[in-house]
């Protein structure tokens, strides 16, 4: 009686299953690099000053404003 070895599903099943694990693993260590690095740049620029900003041609942080109109205060106090 001949012996015949057949491959069953379970080596393919196995083979896919690594294929993925392997891919998943490689886009999250991707995505952490990305992150240390988006990280790292957001730290350094946050400890330049205002020469050093313009100097490398990076705008200056904004800093909050408020705008006043002239009269808007007794405008405001008219309403009351």
């Amino acid at each position: 009686m001949a012996h015949t070895e057949t491959r069953g599903s379970h080596h393919s099943s196995t083979v896919r299953l690594l294929g993925l694990v392997l891919k998943t693993t490689a886009t999250a260590i991707v995505a952490l690099k990305t992150w240390q690095r988006t990280a790292a740049r957001r730290r350094a620029i946050a400890n330049l000053t205002p020469d050093q900003l313009k100097d490398i041609g990076h705008a200056e942080t904004p800093a909050p404003v408020l705008k006043v109109k002239a009269g808007l205060v007794a405008n405001l106090m008219s309403m009351r």
